[in-house]
């Protein structure tokens, strides 16, 4: 009996030596250690676990979602033009050789300023032509109040007298016509005279503004189909904006447009809305919205490329502050605090009484009954509405990171579309969601052991 006794002894003491190891193993493979996860080591790249000593370091701050007041806006692209009536073609009233040119390209001149002068031998015809008619106009005229006369005394055909006032008018609307011709090339017919009969015409500007380009060289050879210079008067400058049919709904008549210059983005410039096309652009699905330049136009060229932002309405939307968005592999996230962190008071491992602070040095004994409470007062709880710097330095927060889609950004805020359900009184990273994102992103690397 006393054998059996002590192999009884024995059995019994290596089967408790057997169950307090496997006790110990499990409790220690629970240990909330930041940078693991509970599913058995293996990496979880959708949350990571700071310690208080830790978000300090790196001044996490906390907010929440926020309804925000932003200005949204269109972007586009367009580019400057000045209207048709503000722009010109500067061109020769006649053939001729160019004789000289008194301006250069960039040029700012007024209207009815001299660019250029033509040597013309057609204006010399022109003139001599129209000399010759108003001789013969005179003696046609003498010719038919003669006429006229003889027959009011019968002494003549009532035919001849018609052929003298034909022939009278005739000469009449020639006359006139060259008159009028003599006059656009700027040539006063009534004081023209065999003696003064001109060779060159004068080539003027007919708007004001800066010469854009000049066609010709002096000896050039022109006609009046050919432009000697281009001008355009920059300050009526307006822009053409290409918005495409899903925005166009969102577009009226005022609205303030902000825009810079495709080469020089450092300068912003305005302008408003004046009309809204009403037909798509030529192989697109465009609209042209067009605007005048307002205020300073100082650098602005017609034909310059610009992109612009068209101020709509200001909308209430779900905002965060700008710094609590991470760009993550061309996806954007923000990161919340881990409904995992809060079980009816307790930690991860609340279901046996374990503090949250088990994993820094507290014993197994701790399972007997300790409650989560017994850390100086503070419960889970108090570590989700007190900062970072309140907490004990063994205190531990776990984060989730939250898809999202970026939308407007305006007076340091930026909306955002929640892409997955999160409770609404959760708290959100607003100040140092990169460094969380920089611990998780690296979190492989802790899971070697």
């Amino acid at each position: 009996m006393n054998k059996k006794t002590e192999n009884m002894k024995i059995f019994l003491g290596v089967f408790f030596i057997v169950t307090a190891a496997i006790a110990f193993a499990a409790c220690s493979g629970k240990s909330s250690v930041p940078g693991h996860t509970h599913g058995g080591g293996s990496e979880d790249l959708s949350a990571a676990t700071l310690t208080a000593r830790q978000m300090k370091s790196i001044g996490i701050g906390f907010g929440k979602l926020e309804k925000k007041q932003l200005a949204a806006s269109i972007k586009a692209n367009g580019i400057l033009k000045a209207p048709n009536q503000n722009k010109a073609n500067i061109t020769s009233p006649i053939s001729g050789i160019v004789k000289s040119i008194s301006v250069q390209a960039g040029s700012a001149v007024a209207k009815g300023q001299i660019i250029a002068t033509i040597a013309s031998v057609p204006l010399i015809a022109m003139q001599e032509e129209y000399l010759s008619i108003a001789s013969k106009l005179d003696l046609a005229r003498i010719e038919y109040k003669r006429q006229s006369e003889l027959q009011q005394g019968d002494a003549n055909a009532l035919k001849i007298m018609q052929q003298a006032e034909a022939e009278m008018k005739a000469l009449l609307a020639q006359s006139v016509s060259l008159q009028k011709q003599l006059e656009l090339i700027g040539i006063n017919a009534k004081t023209l005279s065999h003696e003064n009969i001109q060779s060159i015409v004068s080539v003027v500007s007919p708007i004001s503004g800066a010469l854009s380009h000049i066609s010709v060289n002096i000896g050039s050879y022109v006609d009046v189909n050919n432009p000697v210079a281009e001008v355009i008067d920059n300050s009526r400058l307006h822009l053409d904006l290409f918005v495409y049919e899903k925005d166009i709904g969102k577009l009226r008549d005022g609205q303030i447009i902000h825009f810079t210059l495709t080469n020089n983005p450092g300068k912003e410039y305005d302008a408003k809305i004046f009309a809204i096309s009403n037909t798509f652009e030529p192989n697109t699905k465009a609209i042209a919205v067009h605007a005048n330049v307002e205020g300073d136009k100082q650098g602005l060229i017609d034909g310059m490329n610009v992109t612009a932002l068209i101020s709509l309405d200001a909308a209430v939307l779900d905002a965060v502050p700008n710094e609590a968005i991470v760009n993550y592999q061309g996806l954007d996230y923000i990161f919340i605090v881990s409904e995992n962190n809060t079980h009816e008071g307790h930690t991860h491992e609340s279901h046996e009484g374990h503090t949250h602070e088990s994993h820094e040095g507290h014993t197994h004994e701790s399972h007997e009954g300790h409650t989560h409470e017994s850390h100086e007062g503070h419960t889970h709880e108090s570590h989700e509405t007190a900062s970072p710097s309140d907490a004990e330095e063994g205190d531990a927060l776990t984060f989730k990171k939250i898809l999202v889609k970026k939308g407007v950004t305006d007076i340091g805020y930026t909306e955002i579309t929640l892409l997955e359900d999160i409770p609404s009184n959760v708290k959100i990273v607003v100040k140092g969601a990169f460094f969380i994102m920089a611990k998780m992103t690296n979190q492989g690397e802790a899971h070697g052991h």
